[in-house]
This record gives C-alpha cells, structure tokens and sequence, in this order.
C-alpha cells in the first residue's frame, strides 16, 4: 500500500502531519512526534509582536495600529515570559532540522506586512521547508470593510513570499464573505498552500472577577463538517496544496479529508489529549479502513469525493442545506 502524499513540493510518507502545538517547543518533543510517525511537524507559532518585542520596537507597535492590536496589547506577555524567543526559535529550528529526517515547517502568526516578515527568511536560512504563515485578525473597528481585510492577507502573503524561496502555506480562517474567491487571492498573492481552517479562539467572561479571560477548547470530529466542505470545493481548481486541520480525531477524519481532496491531514488536539502516540493510532486505522475498502494508495483515494468527482455536486452547495432541514425528524415535532 503506497502512502506516500506530496505536499507544499515536500515528498511525504503519509498525510498525517503534527500541526503547530506546545510540544513542538522542545527538540524532545519534536523527536517524540517524528518518532511516532508524524510525517511533517510544524513548529508552534512565533509572533509578529515577538518579533517586534525582541527588536525592541514596540513603541512603533503601541502608536501605530492600535485598532488592530487591542486584544494582543492587554493579553501578549512580556517576551521574558516566553521560553523560546525569535532567537531561541532559529536555533530550534536547526536543531530539528538537523535530528530529524521528516521536513521542519516553521509558523509565523501575525497581522500586518511590517518589517517582521524578513524572519521568514532567516527561518528558511535555519533549515525550515516551508513557512505556515497565520494571519490572524479580528477586525473589530467598525470602519475596516472587508476588501481592507481581505487586502491585508494579501499584502502579508507577498511580503513573506518576497523574502524567501522555500514554499509558504497560508492558514486561513472562513470567515470571508466569498471564500472561493479569497483562497484564489491568496494563491495569487504567492501562496503555495492553504491550510483550512484557522480557528478563532474568541474570549469568555469570568462572572465572578468580571474580567474578559482567554479560553482555550480543544477542537472536536463534530468541527470537521466546514473545512471538509471546502477542500472538496477548491480541490482541482486551484493550483495550490491543500491541508486540511481541524477535527482530526480518528482514521476516519483523515480518510474523510483526503477524499475531499486534502494533501495533509494535521492534527494537534488529538495529540494534546491523547499523547503523541496517537500518531501512530491514526496512521494504523487509516491504513486499516484502505485495506478493507481495497484502496492502493493514497493518490487513488485524493479527491475522489471533492465536488468535481461526486455524481451530485450540489450536495455542496444548496441542496445539501434544503435536505438537511427537510430531512431531519424531532420526536417533538407535531
């Protein structure tokens, strides 16, 4: 049975990659996960404002833009309370990459295409093959429309495209009014890969000290239904990569994305739950359920349910929203 997927360019074993977690903060928990089979590791994220702190240009930051950094300006801790800073952060990545034989994708997360984007290249000179660049933006100023965010993606694609050779990935979020139309942006702007979906860990509020607090839930299979719908739709139109993250629980996520159309399957609750050694849980179930379903390969499943496959491509669209509601019975309807 061949396995094997490509991805961003890179040759993989499998599909199933460890996407960006705290485990990927040591060398030793980066080699516990290629050890457990993880076909590629993305690095946890470093930060536009990490970046920024360590260049000590955080006045720049503070008086310019502060619409857009609001949440991170009460929330970001001080550099000094982050064990691994940008310069800490190369020397992983060279490390890894050095210890490793399965390819080192490096994450950078931020907002605008200021100077901080150049450490694309410096984490590409240390060893990283590719770049899973995050924009993560919540534009709560009730001026910014959404071709000023829209553009804002684009204007930090090319400027992290401009800076290195190696392929970029873009973690997108689907909160776009016409998210076909983005993702082609996107690819457009240099993207080599999107990675669907980015998720948006909105704050919650504590009744008691009646402060706003960060909270964190781990994702769940139920939260697969949204990227799963989308990389079937984008699958062959679009010259890019696709990677699927979100949801990943089990062998049947896995099998679920790729035949939507998915070049890599990542997952980082499950391993959070479960321990890096359900890596190796997800790679024996999906090659169970192949051997079973008699599937040769992985390039012989890819795509095979994406809307350009299927004998109904619009269970995609509409009619998939109509016989949902016409079909569902409640033993408390009368």
């Amino acid at each position: 049975m061949d396995l094997q997927t490509t991805y961003l360019g890179l040759k993989l074993k499998h599909p199933i990659v460890a996407s960006s977690s705290p485990i990927s903060r040591s060398l030793d928990g980066i080699k516990r996960m290629e050890d457990a089979g993880a076909a590629a590791i993305t690095l946890f994220s470093l930060f536009e404002e990490q970046i920024r702190f360590e260049n000590e240009s955080f006045d720049f930051l503070s008086e310019a833009g502060t619409e857009s950094f609001a949440e991170s300006l009460s929330y970001f801790p001080a550099v000094a309370d982050y064990r691994v800073g940008p310069d800490s952060y190369l020397e992983l990545i060279r490390k890894a990459s050095a210890a490793c034989q399965v390819p080192i994708i490096a994450s950078l997360n931020g907002t605008t295409n200021a100077g901080w984007t150049e450490y694309a290249r410096l984490m590409a000179e240390a060893g990283a093959k590719a770049i899973e660049l995050n924009v993560y933006y919540i534009p709560a100023d009730l001026e910014t429309t959404g071709r000023d965010v829209e553009q804002r993606y684009v204007d930090v694609i090319q400027a992290v495209r401009a800076a290195v050779s190696v392929p970029v990935a873009v973690k997108l979020n689907p909160f776009f009014s016409a998210f076909g139309d983005m993702a082609k942006r996107c690819v457009g702007a240099g993207a080599d890969g999107l990675v669907l979906f980015n998720r948006f860990y909105q704050p919650d509020f504590d009744l008691e000290e009646l402060e706003v607090v960060p909270d964190l839930e781990l994702s769940s299979a139920g939260e697969i239904r949204l990227p799963l719908l989308w990389i079937a739709v984008l699958h062959g139109r679009l010259k890019c990569s696709l990677a699927a993250t979100r949801g990943v629980e089990t062998g049947k996520e896995v099998i679920k994305y790729v035949m939507a159309g998915a070049d890599a399957v990542m997952t980082t609750s499950a391993l959070l739950r479960n321990g890096v050694g359900h890596l190796q849980t997800l790679l024996n179930q999906t090659r169970e359920w192949m051997e079973r379903h008699n599937y040769d390969s992985i390039a012989q499943m890819k795509g095979s349910m994406s809307q350009l496959k299927v004998a109904d491509p619009s269970a995609f669209e509409r009619a998939n929203y109509i016989k949902v509601l016409q079909s569902y019975k409640s033993p408390y309807a009368t």
